[in-house]
């Protein structure tokens, strides 16, 4: 599966975990959604994230550097 990003998955439900900080069911409803791999979903993920960084940056609680950091995948 290519690493870009995809209109298969419900962008709005999973804009909103991302935003929320809810990181593990972000990336399940990407695995979901797309029927992809971990790996992918990470990818994806990362891509949202950025992009989300970009375009709604006053929407986050968390500064980039501390956004996810007791998170292990």
């Amino acid at each position: 599966m290519p690493h870009q990003h995809t209109d298969h998955v419900n962008e709005t439900s999973v804009d909103e975990l991302i935003l929320a900080e809810k990181i593990l069911p972000a990336l399940q409803s990407i695995q979901d959604e797309l029927g992809c791999s971990l790996s992918e979903a990470i990818a994806e993920f990362s891509l949202r994230y950025n992009r989300l960084r970009i375009d709604r940056p006053d929407d986050f609680t968390l500064p980039h550097g501390e956004y996810g950091r007791n998170v292990y995948t």
